[in-house]
């Protein structure tokens, strides 16, 4: 039984992977497959990753593409959300501020640098037509630490996935002023080169299993109230979830990385374009 270390956020994106390990898939293959879910994000593990402390990460692409600019030993090695992700942007209920524009010189909580929420505040910053220069962020961490930042004052706005926090939207933790979708697909498999290097083989059983199951995932018989009742969400929101999020099967194509790289050196996230062939497995 060969052993894989994979990670990735604790939301309703990486169910297929908890089915897959639960119904024994991987097993069957001789690969164990333990999941560690990271609830900060995509920071923590790019840190993860060049760190050795996994193999593979279910990650967002804007932050693993930055990651690998910065010399992280890692690759794309496939396409897993196809779709946008939907960033909103979110205000302590009793904020003052009541319009998007209104945040232009206020502090935008994130979770860690090189984040997801890191780098979205930038592009919601461009959207806006902001400097980007004059920023401000205050690091929390995660979910908690964004209620608590917001609540008290220390952080003013903060980006995160517009289903997962719908919840404190709804309970009046936080009031949502928009959303900010991601110009690209959301997210990616990633690994270690080591990894790839030493488990080619594994690597491929891997994502032929999950493929199988992502290809059939909206397909199956009360999928959406086995995610609300998993994920403590609406019945509703999950229906408008699924409705929006198409998984891949399929590697990312070189000029979609491009646009991502593009972006980033545009908004002065990275120093330096790197080829496609140097992201992509």
């Amino acid at each position: 039984m060969k052993s894989v270390k994979i990670i990735g956020v604790p939301e309703h994106f990486n169910l297929p992977w908890h089915m897959a390990i639960e119904e024994g898939a991987f097993e069957e293959r001789g690969i164990e497959l333990t999941w560690t879910d990271i609830p900060e994000g995509t920071g923590r593990m790019s840190d993860m990753l060049k760190n050795g402390q996994t193999d593979l990460a279910i990650i967002l692409t804007e932050g693993i593409v930055k990651s690998i600019t910065e010399g992280n030993a890692a690759k794309i090695v496939q396409e897993y959300i196809a779709s946008p992700l939907l960033w909103g942007i979110h205000v302590g209920y009793n904020s003052r501020f009541s319009a998007i524009s209104e945040l232009k010189s206020a502090k935008t909580a994130i979770s860690r640098f090189g984040s997801g929420s890191h780098l979205m505040a930038y592009v919601n910053a461009q959207n806006q037509g902001w400097d980007t220069r004059t920023l401000k962020f205050e690091v929390i961490h995660n979910l908690e630490g964004a209620v608590e930042a917001l609540s008290n004052g220390v952080a003013d706005y903060f980006m995160w996935e517009h289903f997962t926090t719908k919840p404190l939207v709804d309970n009046e933790t936080f009031r949502r002023l928009g959303d900010c979708p991601t110009p690209w697909p959301c997210f990616v498999i990633a690994a270690t080169t080591a990894f790839i290097t030493d488990n080619a083989s594994i690597l491929k059983h891997i994502l032929e299993i999950i493929n199988g199951y992502t290809a059939e995932f909206r397909s199956i018989p009360s999928i959406d109230r086995t995610l609300s009742n998993r994920y403590g969400q609406k019945l509703e929101d999950i229906q408008e979830w699924l409705s929006k999020t198409r998984w891949s099967q399929k590697q990312m194509e070189a000029e979609t990385v491009k646009k991502v790289c593009d972006t980033l050196e545009e908004l002065r996230l990275i120093d330096t374009i790197m080829s496609a062939d140097k992201l992509l497995h």
